[in-house]
C-alpha cells in the first residue's frame, strides 16, 4: 500500500510530465531521419527500409498512447546531455543514482522521465530500443523496491532487488543511462547500431549474459 507521501510524489510528478508531455508530444520525433542527425548511415538506412517506422520511436520494441511523449523528453535529454550531471552509487543488491541539472528546462525533463519510466516500471509497459537489460529489469519488475526523491533539480532514484541476476541488470542499467548522459547523440546512435547487429529478436532475443558480440562488446565498455 502506498504511504501519503508516495501519493504526493506521485501526484506532483504526474503534474510535471503531463506539462512536458504535451510539450514533447507535439515536438516528436515524426520522420524516418528524425532527431538523426548527420548519422544517416547505410546502416541507419537500411533498418528503416525494414519497417522499423518513424524514426525513434518506430524502434521501440512496444508502443503506446505515450510512446511519442516520453521518446520527445527522452531526445531532449539525450541532446542536452552537457547540461545533465549524474552520479551513481553502486549498492550490494542495486544502486542510487542522482541526476540533475542547473537548467531549469532540463530538470523538468528529467523529472518528467524519471516519473513516466516508474509508472511504466509499475504497469509493466516496457519503454525500450536497444537495452538488453531492460528486459530483465521489467520480467521483474515486482522483485524490485524502488525509491524515487525528486529534487530541486532533478531526482534520485533508488532501486535494489534480492535476486541478483535483477540487481546486477539494475546496475548494468545504470551504467547504459550514464554513457547516455556523457556521450549524448554518439552513444544513442552506438545504441541503435547495436540494435541492428541483434537481428530480428531485438533486445528480448539478445539479452545481458548470452553470447551475442554486441551484448558482449557492452559488457566490456560497462566493465569498472
Amino acid at each position: 500500500m502506498k504511504t501519503t507521501s508516495q501519493i504526493v510524489i506521485a501526484a506532483a510528478a504526474a503534474a510535471v510530465f503531463a506539462a512536458n508531455a504535451a510539450i514533447a508530444q507535439q515536438t516528436a520525433p515524426r520522420g524516418p531521419g528524425a532527431n538523426m542527425h548527420d548519422h544517416g548511415s547505410a546502416g541507419h538506412e537500411a533498418m528503416m527500409r525494414q519497417g522499423m517506422g518513424r524514426g525513434p520511436v518506430g524502434m521501440l520494441t512496444t508502443q503506446d498512447a505515450n510512446s511519442a511523449a516520453d521518446m520527445g523528453i527522452a531526445m531532449n535529454l539525450v541532446h542536452e546531455n552537457t547540461k545533465i550531471k549524474r552520479t551513481v552509487t553502486r549498492l550490494p543488491d542495486g544502486i542510487k543514482t542522482v541526476t540533475e541539472s542547473d537548467d531549469p528546462k532540463i530538470a523538468q525533463d528529467i523529472k518528467a522521465h524519471v516519473a513516466s519510466m516508474s509508472g511504466r516500471l509499475d504497469s509493466g509497459k516496457e519503454f525500450n530500443i536497444f537495452s538488453t537489460t531492460l528486459p530483465v529489469i521489467f520480467d521483474n519488475a515486482k522483485n524490485i523496491k524502488s525509491s524515487v526523491e525528486f529534487t530541486a533539480k532533478g531526482a534520485v532514484v533508488t532501486r535494489t532487488s534480492p535476486d541478483s541476476k535483477v540487481a546486477a541488470a539494475l546496475q548494468a542499467h545504470a551504467d547504459e543511462v550514464t554513457e547516455l548522459v556523457k556521450e549524448g547523440p554518439a552513444a544513442f546512435h552506438r545504441g541503435i547500431d547495436s540494435r541492428m547487429a541483434m537481428g530480428p529478436g531485438g533486445p528480448r532475443g539478445r539479452r545481458a549474459g548470452t553470447s551475442d558480440p554486441a551484448a558482449q562488446g557492452r559488457q566490456q565498455q560497462h566493465a569498472h
